[in-house]
């Protein structure tokens, strides 16, 4: 058997105990002075001093790449940000106006929790586990059995299908895994495919619990020792198997190993943005960083998809988790309770399809926080037996990271109290304010810059806040007075859009909002310039007005995400080089590598000139890199120069085998998901900044244009890829 993991390393990188309780004892020596230097009151020169000279310690020790300097930069911003809460606490709360006191300990309530947050952040992502792929034994007998589940409800064939093929072209001893499509839509042709696809197909009595009965049902049919489940968009990669499994068998207590949810197509910030490729996308500081970070404390959330689990672990906590819509989450922290370990693998070797419409995604985004709180309420990682401290923490911070929408929505709206009626909602004066706040945000920025600098870029995180704002504050909200409301709904995938619309039932809450910030500031302007202020009002009032236009400018990044634009390609083009081959008539071939594929086609570029090659020219593809017979019947649809694009005719279940491998099943296909250059705070506020642009000038348009027609549907007709 051709092993795929010549080209990914082996191994680990296990964190000792001994070095664990070394940082422990080093930390809580540290708490001492670090109290003293929290709680100590300072005058406004004496904080300013301190303000420079942190700052300097970070600029310092931010030029050196080790953990140790991780360690510190993270201390130095957790002193300073506990200090300026302390601050908060004990100095700027005596409120006389009942007015004064609403707007004032709401505000203080919202840095509490985003302090709260911040806190458990640094602690959970303080040292990611970089787990490497456990190789397997030598001798293929024991490599242990795996059911390979695809939970499918209402998705098309034409989505499915590359998924089931893929996973059938897994490279592990056809006698130790079956690919099983777990069919909740009992479609016939979904059983026919099965058939002649030659894997199992599944359907059950009734659609009970959605996604997690599904996947309980089809537990009591097979009988493989370990279960791998993909959704049925997420395609793996040949080497899958290979580089998870090992695991199992060095770790005989590992319960679930998963591995990242990664795609190959945008995600609706990133088309709507344009930003794909270019900038991370809002799942990519869970996948490239939480995860490791919760590995290294043995908390490891399963996602649903792109996974492992032990069947016996199931077992004993009684199948898939059905009580809350989340239920992935839920089965992870049921078998953390029992005692079983899980384990997160970096590697992405699966890609899937991202949501394609805005509102799809929020829905989606819906759903998780619903079924986050819904576990928060009914099984409380803070409570109860079987969890380590550093697990309750790692399951906190994901809970409570969905109660954002109405913290957030106070740091957003918290000037305009100020502006519009004068509310005093911190007791200090602005010179205060900016010596203690200005440190902390300092400390934040940079220190969150350094540790997801490369998963997340600076202000993104706000972006994708305010535009689930309004959306999830329900959901949350309800899920907190009753957790049992909801259901699980399918996130549809797959679809086009014919023409550029925005969303506007989508963004009208957000569109509120800037409306109202665009009012303060006007009204803050005409303050400072037209009224006759009291001493010490105008530095307040600048304050509060930088804080409003900053509010403003990310509301206004987050409505540019409405803005959707045109899809009209139902297979995504993947970036992919690898050598190539075209047979015409017979008499001539070409050599060269491919530049694009998708699915549906791809562009080639030739060795030599392709002067002699017509459009609508008949050719067989020969994709070098894959074993045997590889050729694929398709059509010449454009030749520029050494450019040839082509179209795929596949004749037969073999030639879509064949594509499905070119495209997806390389096991180094998705090896760079992370490539990207650092985080640097000027040219996030520039890619923002053209977001905005993009917005107006699409504004500009319509207002100079009659409007037209309705938006069309998400599955309008597409042309070949």
């Amino acid at each position: 058997m051709t092993s795929p993991s010549d080209a990914l390393p082996t191994g680990t990188r296990p964190v000792s105990m001994v070095t664990r309780l070394f940082y422990l004892l080093v930390s809580v020596a540290a708490l001492v002075p670090a109290a003293f230097v929290i709680i100590t009151p300072f005058d406004l020169q004496t904080q300013a001093i301190f303000a420079v000279f942190t700052a300097a310690i970070f600029l310092l020790v931010n030029r050196f790449k080790s953990r140790t300097a991780t360690l510190v930069i993270v201390s130095l911003s957790a002193i300073v940000s506990t200090r300026y809460l302390w601050w908060r606490t004990t100095e700027t709360l005596g409120f006389i106006d009942p007015f004064d006191m609403m707007f004032g300990y709401g505000l203080y309530a919202a840095e509490v929790y985003a302090w709260i947050v911040l806190m458990i952040g640094y602690f959970q992502v303080l040292w990611p586990l970089e787990r490497q792929p456990a190789p397997l034994p030598a001798d293929v007998k024991e490599w242990p059995t795996v059911d390979v589940y695809i939970p499918t409800y209402n998705e098309s064939l034409d989505v499915v299908k590359p998924t089931v093929l893929a996973a059938m072209a897994m490279d592990y001893p056809a006698d130790k895994f079956k690919v099983y499509i777990l069919d909740d839509g009992r479609r016939p042709e979904f059983k026919r495919f099965a058939e002649a696809a030659g894997c199992g197909y599944l359907i059950r009595p009734s659609n009970e619990h959605a996604k997690a009965g599904n996947i309980n049902h089809a537990l009591t049919v097979t009988k493989g020792k370990l279960i791998a489940i993909f959704d049925c968009d997420h395609i793996p990669t040949r080497a899958f198997l290979q580089m998870t499994v090992g695991w199992f068998l060095r770790d005989r207590k590992l319960g679930m190993l998963q591995t990242p949810h990664h795609f190959y197509s945008p995600d609706p910030f990133e088309r709507n943005l344009g930003t794909f490729g270019r900038v991370p996308n809002e799942g990519q500081l869970f996948y490239g960083l939480i995860q490791p970070g919760n590995d290294f404390w043995n908390a490891t959330f399963f996602c649903g998809s792109c996974a492992v689990l032990s069947r016996d672990a199931l077992d004993e906590v009684g199948g898939i988790a059905v009580e809350t819509v989340t239920e992935d989450a839920h089965t992870s922290l049921r078998m953390h309770r029992k005692g079983w370990n899980t384990a997160y693998l970096r590697w992405p070797l699966a890609s899937g399809l991202a949501t394609e419409r805005l509102s799809i995604h929020i829905g989606q985004r819906m759903r998780w926080a619903r079924g986050m709180i819904q576990i928060f309420r009914t099984d409380n990682p803070l409570l109860g037996r079987g969890l380590s401290f550093g697990q309750r923490i790692c399951y906190l911070n994901a809970m409570m990271y969905f109660l954002f929408p109405v913290p957030r929505f106070v740091f957003l709206t918290a000037p305009v109290a100020y502006l519009l009626t004068s509310q005093n909602i911190i007791v200090a004066s602005a010179l205060m304010v900016m010596a203690y706040a200005g440190p902390h945000m300092f400390h934040t920025l940079c220190t969150q810059s350094r540790l997801d600098g490369k998963y997340r870029y600076s202000f993104w995180g706000e972006i994708y806040d305010n535009v689930l704002l309004f959306h999830i504050m329900g959901p949350t909200l309800l899920a907190l007075i009753n957790p049992k409301a909801g259901s699980f709904n399918v996130t549809s995938k797959g679809g086009v859009l014919e023409k550029e619309l925005y969303d506007t039932p989508i963004m009208r809450p957000l569109m509120i909002l800037a409306v109202v910030l665009l009012g303060a500031i006007g009204v803050g302007i005409y303050r400072l310039l037209f009224t006759e202020l009291f001493p010490g009002d105008a530095p307040v009032l600048w304050m509060n007005l930088f804080w409003c236009f900053y509010s403003a400018f990310t509301v206004f990044a987050a409505l540019a995400v409405g803005r959707e634009r045109r899809q009209v390609r139902a297979q995504p083009r993947v970036r992919i080089r690898q050598p190539v081959a075209l047979y015409f008539d017979g008499r001539r071939s070409l050599l060269g590598r491919t530049e694009d594929l998708s699915l549906g086609g791809g562009l080639l570029r030739m060795d030599d000139l392709a002067d002699d090659v017509t459009v609508n020219e008949e050719v067989y593809v020969n994709f070098e890199q894959i074993e045997g017979d590889s050729g694929v019947p398709a059509r010449v649809v454009a030749v520029k120069g050494r450019e040839v694009r082509l179209e795929f005719m596949p004749q037969s279940l073999d030639d879509e085998r064949t594509i499905v491998s070119a495209v997806f099943g390389r096991a180094d296909a998705w090896l760079n998901w992370d490539d990207r250059p650092p985080d640097t705070v000027g040219k996030s506020l520039v890619d923002l900044s053209g977001a905005i642009r993009g917005l107006a000038g699409m504004a500009f348009r319509n207002m100079r244009r009659p409007r037209e027609g309705v938006q069309q549907p998400l599955a309008a007709p597409s042309r070949p890829a």
